[in-house]
C-alpha cells in the first residue's frame, strides 16, 4: 500500500513535470507488464501527456513492436542495457511521444549466476534533447512483486529526474 501511494505521488509529479517541459510519454515495459503506464494513467487528466504503453514481454514482441534487433537479443539477451536502449528508442519511433522509458529485467523467481533475480535494465530516450540514459539496477531477490514495484518506481523517478 505504501509503495502504491509513492507510485501515485511520483506519477503525478512526472505528469506535472512533463507538461511543464512539453513532453509526451510512451512506455516500453517487459518485466513490469504495464505497471508504469498504469501508475501514470491512474491519474485523472494524464491523457494530455501519456501517448501509449507497449507491453513487450516476449522477445518477438520487442522486435515486432519496438524494432529491437535480433542481433542484440542474441548477443546481449533481453535483460541488457542494449535492449533497454533499443526499447526506449523504438517506443518513441512507434508512437507520437517524444520521451520514452523502458524496462526489461528478471523479476523472479529464478535467474542465473550471469543474470540474477532482481536485475533490471532501464532506458530513457528524449527525442527533443536527443538524450539517452541507460542503467542497470540490482534490486536483489526481493520476490517477484517487490522487484516489479521497485522497477516501476525507479522508472518513474528516472523520468522525473530527467525532466527536472
Amino acid at each position: 500500500m505504501a509503495s502504491d501511494l509513492m507510485a501515485s505521488d511520483l506519477a503525478a509529479r512526472v505528469l506535472d513535470s512533463a507538461r511543464a517541459a512539453g513532453r509526451t510519454i510512451a512506455t516500453a515495459e517487459s518485466c513490469t507488464g504495464g505497471m508504469v503506464s498504469a501508475a501514470l494513467t491512474d491519474i485523472a487528466g494524464s491523457s494530455d501527456v501519456v501517448i501509449c504503453g507497449f507491453v513487450t514481454y516476449a522477445n518477438s514482441a520487442k522486435q515486432r513492436m519496438l524494432g529491437v534487433t535480433k542481433s542484440s537479443l542474441t548477443k546481449f539477451g533481453a535483460v541488457s542495457e542494449q535492449v533497454a536502449h533499443e526499447m526506449a528508442c523504438g517506443a518513441v519511433a512507434a508512437s507520437q511521444a517524444n520521451l520514452a522509458v523502458s524496462i526489461t529485467g528478471i523479476a523472479g523467481p529464478g535467474g542465473s549466476d550471469h543474470k540474477p533475480e532482481g536485475r533490471v535494465c532501464f532506458g530513457l530516450f528524449d527525442e527533443v534533447t536527443g538524450t539517452t540514459e541507460i542503467e542497470t539496477v540490482e534490486f536483489g531477490a526481493l520476490g517477484r512483486s517487490q522487484v516489479r514495484m521497485a522497477a516501476r518506481d525507479h522508472a518513474l523517478q528516472m523520468i522525473l529526474s530527467h525532466l527536472q
